[in-house]
């Protein structure tokens, strides 16, 4: 009782305890409340942090820790807005990004200009200040496209990337007016700002990503590598800062270079954005509507004269621009209603801009009183703009991404209706390389399936003597454990056989598997390298068969590298594994390089061309699969080799690829590489591979005979006598 007494309750709330567990409630209930009544939960979020904070009830104050996390939040924005841009498409609509930036920033810049200028009776710099305001955007409505699943659409990339140019522009003219205001502007200031850009420039896009791959290459523990990723995230800003441009250009840079090291499947990407939306965007949000005093609207005409032109100017301007970029590029009306509902918004910059406005002292009223660059009005006229324009950009937004998702959904069902059937088989054998398997066979699994991944063990008549189950049933509770981290579903199936290639052979029929994955241990030998097991799953599947070695992790790689045989595009699983390839290049950002005939080279491009989505890819005539050590100069050792191979009897099939077994085990130890073979019909049986024939096979060929014991006993006895 004495202790409730000396608990400080008063109004705001200083205890940490407290003041977190409040903060957590609305971040908890604001969403479920106003989803209710279908008011998007960032509105409901800023509405919130509106009423608890020091305008409202003053339950909390914005103090050093709103500040902080808030400031987090906003990088975290930009951070996931860079994480999760289509690369591919972001260089193909390079042009576009740039049209719409300077759309969306000399729009608004020359229409605020002379709106300040003529209309507010502002100087100059004032009103070109104003303007610039005008000019930025936050991304605060992110999150919604997120949630919906759409923000690989390039409308969205198209904003994304203007709001970089439009912020870049808008801080660049603060600093002249903050430096002019003062008299400090002179070509050497211009220099500085420009040098030191170009080298933050360099050491980010050039010094991080060798950073990257040396860390992802040695630590694979989950915790340690989110670590490692916000680490760089807030060097990145911190850089930025040091350059003269605001953190926020640092966050989307960095989330630029770690787009390739954090594959959009993983686990770790999946950390990534549990943990920004559970938390840290929250609490920006919250902190935004912190800011807001909304008893400015009763202040006066001056006040209300200000903020109706500051909404007007602002929403008007960025409509405007979204509206154009539409029609010029041909874009949807949902796609131009997007990239108006995401530029609208103003929160972050557009303060900063206000705030360094409003502390530059130009001079003195004759009764002492500073005269500021931005007076009060303009401050209120800004938070007012803050509240406006993010509840207009959430329920666009919100708009917008429902239908964007719908027609995404619709698109995505027309192409996948073929791949419904798909099932993915990863046979687990090495216990240190189930992480590498798992994720492999997720990134093969259709994007839109709700068809679960399989995970196979075989437990032997030999494992059972030497009482392996135990260990067979750690690695499905690993495997699954690690699928679930990703948001995954693995099925854990354990198959007791005679011998292994008997046991995935039969699983396979019984499960009706697509797509085999079979993983390659790194110590074997050129004699070794398949062995007999793998090659009698060869020759009894007819299904996909990818066998897989990782001699580093998947995600520190930066090119796919296919060689493919002449003829390939006559097998019927070509355009099969060709689809997965390009989902695997557009999943990990990475550029694939094809190397095929000219036949071949003319069925690939048409293949690719007709599949949604851009991939960045290269061609190069190859035919002489004699000189297939050429690879060997061609290929750098951060390169995924993938190799199409071919079964005995196939359209594509050469004889030159016996021997990939001893160039892959002895001239290529160090790659990490994929071993395709394509999905065929089913065939009558080879009585030429008789002789070559293993145990598990004469199983196969007497259940093909249709008198199991007779036929077994018969081959049986004519190889004896060989």
């Amino acid at each position: 009782m004495i202790s409730l007494l000396l608990l400080d309750l008063s109004l705001p709330l200083k205890n940490p305890v407290i003041i977190f567990s409040v903060v957590l409630f609305i971040i908890l209930f604001a969403p479920i409340l106003f989803n209710r009544i279908k008011v998007p939960h960032i509105i409901g979020l800023i509405i919130s942090g509106v009423i608890v904070g020091p305008y409202g009830l003053n339950v909390l104050s914005r103090d050093s820790s709103i500040v902080l996390f808030g400031t987090v939040g906003l990088l975290y924005i930009m951070f996931l807005a860079g994480l999760e841009i289509d690369l591919a498409e972001f260089r193909k609509n390079k042009n576009k990004i740039a049209v719409f930036g300077l759309l969306t920033f000399v729009l608004p810049l020359v229409s605020g200009t002379l709106a300040g200028y003529y209309i507010l009776g502002y100087g100059f710099l004032s009103s070109l200040l104003l303007a610039s305001m005008f000019s930025t955007h936050t991304l605060v409505s992110y999150p919604i496209a997120s949630k919906y699943g759409v923000t690989r659409n390039r409308a969205i990339n198209m904003t994304v990337g203007g709001t970089m140019i439009t912020d870049i522009l808008a801080l660049l003219i603060l600093a002249g007016v903050a430096g002019m205001s003062k008299g400090d502007v002179s070509p050497a200031f211009w220099f500085r700002l420009g040098f030191s850009f170009v080298v933050f420039l360099l050491v980010v896009l050039l010094l991080f990503p060798i950073i990257c791959r040396w860390f992802f290459r040695r630590f694979d523990d989950s915790i340690s590598q989110y670590i490692f990723v916000l680490a760089m995230v807030f060097l990145a800003s911190f850089l930025a800062e040091l350059a003269g441009v605001e953190a926020i250009i640092g966050a989307f840079f960095s989330g630029l270079v770690l787009n390739r090291f954090v594959p959009h499947s993983s686990a770790l990407n999946n950390r990534i954005d549990f943990v920004g939306n559970a938390l840290f965007i929250p609490f920006f949000l919250i902190s935004v509507g912190m800011l807001v005093d909304v008893s400015v609207l009763v202040k006066g005409w001056g006040a209300l004269k200000v903020a109706g032109i500051i909404l007007l100017i602002a929403l008007a301007s960025k409509y405007l621009a979204a509206w154009i970029t539409q029609k010029v590029f041909k874009l949807s009306s949902d796609e131009g209603l997007m990239i108006f509902g995401l530029s609208s918004s103003h929160a972050a910059a557009t303060l900063a801009i206000i705030l360094v406005g409003y502390n530059i002292i130009v001079g003195e009223t004759a009764l002492g009183e500073p005269i500021r660059l931005l007076n009060e009005d303009v401050l209120n006229g800004t938070i007012v703009l803050i509240l406006v324009s993010c509840g207009v950009s959430s329920f666009v937004v919100e708009k917008a991404s429902k239908k964007l998702a719908l027609a995404q959904e619709e698109e995505a069902s027309a192409e996948t209706d073929a791949l419904s059937d798909e099932k993915i088989l990863v046979s687990l054998s090495y216990p240190d390389m189930i992480s590498d398997m798992i994720d492999f066979g997720i990134m093969l699994k259709p994007k839109h399936s709700a068809v679960p991944l399989y995970g196979l063990h075989i437990v032997t008549d030999e494992d059972q003597k030497n009482d392996s189950a135990s260990h067979g049933k750690k690695i499905l509770n690993k495997a699954v454990a690690h699928a679930s981290s990703s948001e995954n579903l693995l099925v854990p199936l354990t198959r007791y056989d005679t011998n292994i290639s008997n046991g995935i052979t039969y699983t396979i029929k019984e499960q009706h598997i697509t797509d085999v994955v079979i993983g390659l241990h790194q110590e074997t030998d050129h004699k070794t390298f398949l062995g007999p097991k793998i090659e009698n799953i060869v020759k009894r599947v007819f299904e996909t068969i990818y066998i897989y070695k990782p001699a580093q992790p998947f995600n520190t790689l930066n090119r796919i590298v296919v060689a493919i045989p002449p003829a390939a595009s006559n097998e019927p699983g070509f355009l099969h594994w060709l689809g997965k390839l390009v989902a695997l290049s557009r999943m990990s950002s990475m550029p694939i390089h094809f190397y095929a005939s000219p036949q071949t080279i003319k069925f690939t491009r048409s293949a690719i061309a007709r599949k949604s989505g851009a991939i960045e890819a290269h061609f190069t005539v190859f035919t002489d699969w004699d000189d297939f050590l050429i690879f060997s100069r061609e290929l750098r050792i951060d390169d995924l080799f993938v190799i199409i191979s071919a079964r005995k009897g196939s359209p594509s099939y050469l004889s030159q690829l016996e021997k990939l077994p001893y160039y892959l085990s002895t001239r290529f130890d160090q790659q990490s590489l994929i071993l395709i073979y394509p999905k065929q019909l089913e065939s009558g049986i080879n009585m030429n591979d008789i002789e070559q024939a293993d145990s598990a096979l004469i199983d196969t060929l007497s259940e093909k005979l249709g008198s199991l014991g007779k036929a077994a006993k018969y081959l049986r006895r004519m190889l004896a006598d060989k």
